[in-house]
């Protein structure tokens, strides 16, 4: 199983030198790779409260992308009907092309409603889903190399130069974030990787499963699995997507997560400091890690 961390771009008390700190740390220590997180402008609702600071998602992972040399950076996930599909395609072909190869585009359809409102898109939430497939499908035209015209339901043009294309080509891994089994299908229809969140083991095994028979039905072979776990040293905090408890405890349920499938995991170290999430990070390599057995 490979690991990877969320980059604390988010959450009262942080700023760039943790995000720095962090995404570095994990790079030094062989991880795979670091994500964002994602919101524009989240009301006053208590669910958004973690996000109602927080550093845009393709910007830092821009700047993340010149202060790094290995690990692989993406989003963990990209709200993609917020946005407008063809200024994605650049931005991300971009980014891509500024980290060498290294860029995941995490995406996913979003949940805030109010959010999509107070940025003059709302009548686009109750279509997201099939605004996420058709931009990934214009994605990889553009990112192959295609030219116009183009014809969609919400985007089309006459004849267009796309260049520079992205390193990794229409190959640039697409990780659908889903819960909802619809949404679990579409990843496995469509998308290069499959990204869990609220998810335990058991959860998991089934959304596996899910995702692998839509893969199967179409004919593509099984998207790469990953999930998004927050990480509590001090045993307090439960959930089904917080790992908590004893080094032995956390090795037996990222084992648990690897047998249902998963193939990596994210984790929120919700520190906002840089040295103290700098060392969350190096206890959990030096810790947790040995006491997994897979």
């Amino acid at each position: 199983m490979d690991f990877g961390i969320c980059i604390p771009n988010f959450r009262r008390g942080t700023d760039p030198e943790t995000m720095l700190a962090a995404t570095q740390t994990a790079e030094r220590l062989g991880w795979h790779s670091a994500f964002t997180t994602d919101h524009i402008l989240v009301d006053g609702a208590e669910r958004g409260k973690d996000y109602r600071h927080i550093y845009e998602a393709l910007a830092s992972v821009a700047w993340l992308a010149g202060q790094t040399r290995a690990i692989r950076l993406g989003m963990s996930v990209l709200v993609v009907p917020m946005r407008n599909a063809l200024v994605l395609a650049k931005e991300l072909a971009t980014i891509d092309a500024l980290s060498e190869g290294r860029l995941i585009a995490g995406v996913g359809i979003g949940w805030n409603r109010v959010e999509f409102e107070s940025l003059g898109v709302g009548e686009r939430f109750a279509h997201r889903g099939a605004y996420l497939e058709e931009t990934i499908a214009l994605w990889r035209h553009l990112w192959a190399g295609g030219a116009g015209p183009y014809e969609g339901r919400f985007d089309s043009f006459e004849e267009a130069y796309f260049s520079p294309l992205p390193p990794q080509g229409a190959d640039l891994p697409v990780w659908i974030g889903a819960t909802a089994e619809p949404a679990l299908v579409r990843a496995g229809r469509i998308a290069d990787g499959y990204h869990a969140t609220r998810a335990d083991p058991a959860t998991m095994r089934e959304r596996v499963r899910v995702v692998g028979e839509a893969a199967t039905a179409v004919g593509r072979p099984m998207p790469t699995v990953s999930a998004r776990l927050s990480v509590d040293f001090t045993g307090k905090r439960e959930g089904p997507s917080i790992l908590s408890g004893t080094p032995t405890e956390m090795g037996a349920v990222v084992a648990e997560f690897a047998a249902a499938g998963t193939d990596l995991l994210a984790l929120d170290f919700s520190e906002t400091d840089p040295d103290l999430a700098a060392k969350a990070i190096e206890r959990f390599d030096r810790e947790v890690l040995p006491a997994i057995e897979v």
